[in-house]
């Protein structure tokens, strides 16, 4: 048996490459919300991978674009922050794009600068001749000495494992930095916040863009009269807009009724414990220019 290992591995890619997923597979667990949208994930995450020999702690960074708001700024320093302490990155690229992007290339220059040690991820491989695929992984080999280049598909946990070995060979020996059992260090608070915004993006479709983000104002553990633990948890949708406060409710409040009943229930087998959730709605313009507030989305 070798000594035991630990490393810092960044996850970046540009947003909807599926990053948040196989962040999910890597771990197997439920960390990164993943909704079929851009801009899912505003913070970097640290998600935990406990292997027999090793350590991972991935931080998953919000997806780069270019940023219009405060809010966006501050998700973008976010994401090359995480690029310059770490000790591996796990750059993921869609396969189904046939030559490097110029949001890509953006990120080839972030890495060329960082000179760290980069494995490179070919996401969507499911969706790509096997020809196609090869010819990608040429363009890319011309531009850096990537470690290792791995198709994969997240969505289908195609050689997700391989991934996992390939880092192991690039880290160094260290000490577990984290309790084995965890595989986040997310508080729960942060976890039910998360959780509630997922459902709200998926459920309300196209309708509230991004012009969402969830606080919870109370989180207090107490027992039933059963002698039950449950958790009381009250938590506020803010929105941009009162035309977004009354589609959030929806009709007769049907909409936030199933926003918090898929929450609750996600949020129960998460957190292997009962919860009474209770979610409002109120309408902030201007949050997302909300220093306060945009804060919480930065590198802790």
């Amino acid at each position: 048996m070798g000594n035991f290992k630990s490393g810092f591995i960044s996850i970046i890619g540009r947003t909807n490459v599926g990053k948040s997923t196989l962040l999910n597979q890597l771990v197997g667990e439920k960390v990164a919300i993943t909704a079929n949208k851009s801009q899912t994930t505003r913070t970097a995450i640290r998600a935990i991978v406990n292997r027999k020999n090793s350590q991972l702690i991935f931080i998953d960074t919000p997806g780069i674009h270019k940023p219009k708001t405060k809010l966006g700024e501050t998700m973008l320093e976010t994401a090359y922050g995480a690029v310059g302490d770490v000790d591996v990155i796990l750059f993921l690229v869609d396969s189904t794009k046939q030559e490097i992007t110029k949001g890509d290339r953006i990120i080839l220059e972030k890495i060329k600068q960082a000179k760290k040690k980069t494995i490179l991820v070919l996401n969507k491989m499911d969706l790509v001749e096997k020809e196609r695929l090869i010819q990608l992984m040429d363009l890319y080999r011309k531009e850096y000495p990537f470690e290792a280049i791995i198709p994969v598909s997240a969505t289908k946990n195609k050689n997700v494992e391989t991934i996992l070995d390939e880092i192991e060979k690039h880290i160094k020996e260290g000490p577990a930095y984290y309790d084995i059992d965890e595989y986040t260090d997310q508080t729960a608070r942060q976890l039910v916040e998360e959780v509630i915004r997922e459902k709200a993006l998926k459920l309300l479709n196209e309708e509230v863009p991004h012009g969402i983000f969830v606080e919870v104002e109370k989180m207090q553990l107490r027992n039933t009269t059963k002698g039950e633990e449950i958790y009381d948890v009250e938590a506020i949708i803010y929105c941009l807009r009162n035309s977004h406060k009354g589609i959030i409710i929806g009709k007769s409040g049907e909409m936030l009724k199933r926003i918090g009943s898929y929450a609750r229930k996600d949020l129960e087998n998460m957190l292997g414990i009962k919860i009474n959730l209770k979610i409002w709605v109120k309408v902030r313009e201007d949050w997302q220019d909300q220093e306060n507030i945009v804060k919480k989305f930065k590198l802790n």
